[in-house]
């Protein structure tokens, strides 16, 4: 049967399911070129309207995964943690050396910005020198070696998945419960992870806006990795608000050094923790979440897991000084105080928005070829539930000479729009809603 990019998104359109046979060959013709930019960028947009049903799901992600080549470990901790991504969520720098210092082997590739959110990569590539882009052999060579290694994707890993993920950015088709399950699944499997810890964000600065979205995503990577025969541990968790008290790139490195260093915010670091510990307990090294939790924060305590850190930096080019100069890293040359318009407390906070207001500074990017500015961003002072004074400082934000019209608008923003304020106090939602795991058979 001969297939067409034509009839298979017609088909999808209509709402009726695809094959494995056209989802694959949909998936290889974009990924070899004879499939279109515009003729995915419709696919996707087809499949964030009218979705998948289990048997498509999984077909897209085998089509993700086999696009490229596979890595294979035998031993049961190789575990590799992803998040669905937040504003301020940086708690892979923090989780993945302190896994590795319990003898957790981590295989992290990560990702780039997507819309309001972060990437990994780019908060990295701020430390001068470190490689993301190290090819699949010495990144096996690495994680054999040395237990930790964090890539951005390679052309070898699932490159169909690198191709769509950059047009999901940019054609408003993120929030996608069957795309955010091949675009994970994909990378995870491929790299060879025994076992996956999932951080999902709830609320308005994530993709799954409420616990029941929360939960179908959930479920959706836990039948995969249960098809791969894969341990998965899922935490729902707070995105009502920043996680952490930066944004932005470099910003966001220091404060994890901190973190690792025993100071830091208490929610980056009690989430970073919980998430380590998961790694620990289903790559078999504590018989529970909670000895996993011991365990990281003993290294976290003793120093071990900063060393970790470094070693990660350096195995890979980076400076490792900057865990002991913070100015070795990018910074914007100027700071504006956002002060708080009137007396109260902090009732909500619109973190999309603040997400987007990161990307317009130059944190982020708007179109795939924008550069990013590593040095820019904002420090918040205060948080939901948090008592302010009329004139007190919101947030600082960081930025350059040639962004003050952008930061006066962002003053008002944030001052007029994203920060809600009561009279009474507002008490902030817990940091981990649910948690489940799933052991593979």
């Amino acid at each position: 049967m001969s297939l067409s990019a034509y009839q298979i998104l017609y088909k999808k359109r209509e709402g009726e399911a695809l094959t494995k046979e056209e989802i694959k060959w949909f998936v290889d013709g974009f990924t070899e070129g004879s499939v279109a930019d515009y003729q995915m960028a419709a696919f996707l947009m087809a499949v964030c309207t009218k979705g998948m049903n289990v048997d498509e799901t999984a077909s897209l992600t085998d089509a993700m995964l086999y696009s490229g080549d596979v890595l294979e470990f035998e031993e049961a901790s190789v575990v590799d943690k992803h998040s669905t991504g937040g504003v301020g969520d940086k708690t892979s720098f923090i989780l993945a050396p302190l896994a590795a210092a319990c003898g957790i082997t981590v295989p992290m590739i990560a990702g780039r910005g997507l819309g309001h959110t972060g990437g990994t990569v780019d908060k990295a590539e701020s430390i001068k020198g470190f490689n993301t882009e190290i090819d699949l052999k010495e990144f096996e060579n690495l994680l054999r070696t040395k237990k930790l290694a964090m890539i951005g994707q390679t052309p070898e890993i699932a490159p169909a998945d690198k191709k769509i993920y950059a047009l999901r950015d940019v054609t408003a088709t993120i929030e996608s419960v069957p795309l955010i399950t091949g675009s994970i699944m994909s990378k995870k499997l491929a790299e060879g992870a025994r076992g996956i810890v999932m951080d999902i964000k709830v609320g308005n600065g994530a993709f799954m806006k409420n616990i029941e979205e929360a939960r179908v995503l959930a479920q959706s990577l836990m039948n995969t990795a249960e098809r791969f025969d894969r341990n998965m541990m899922c935490f729902l968790t707070n995105m009502n608000q920043p996680l952490g008290d930066t944004i932005g790139n470099s910003l966001e490195i220091i404060e994890c050094i901190e973190v690792l260093k025993g100071k830091g915010p208490k929610d980056l670091a009690d989430l970073s923790l919980a998430l380590a510990g998961a790694m620990v307990h289903i790559g078999g090294k504590a018989k529970t979440l909670e000895e996993g939790i011991e365990q990281v924060t003993t290294v976290m305590n003793n120093g071990e897991g900063l060393k970790k850190f470094r070693e990660m930096l350096e195995n890979q080019g980076g400076l490792g000084d900057v865990i002991d100069d913070y100015s070795l890293l990018p910074m914007a040359a100027l700071t504006t105080e956002v002060p708080a318009p009137q007396d109260g407390y902090v009732e909500s906070m619109d973190t999309t928005s603040i997400g987007l207001h990161c990307v317009d500074l130059g944190g982020g990017r708007h179109v795939a070829t924008d550069k990013i500015d590593f040095g820019v961003g904002f420090t918040i002072h205060k948080k939901v539930g948090d008592q302010v004074k009329k004139g007190e400082s919101l947030l600082t934000i960081h930025h350059n000479e040639d962004q003050k019209s952008i930061v006066e608008r962002l003053i008002t923003e944030f001052s007029q729009k994203d920060y809600k304020f009561s009279n009474e106090q507002t008490k902030s939602d817990p940091l981990i809603y649910e948690q489940d795991i799933r052991w593979s058979k």
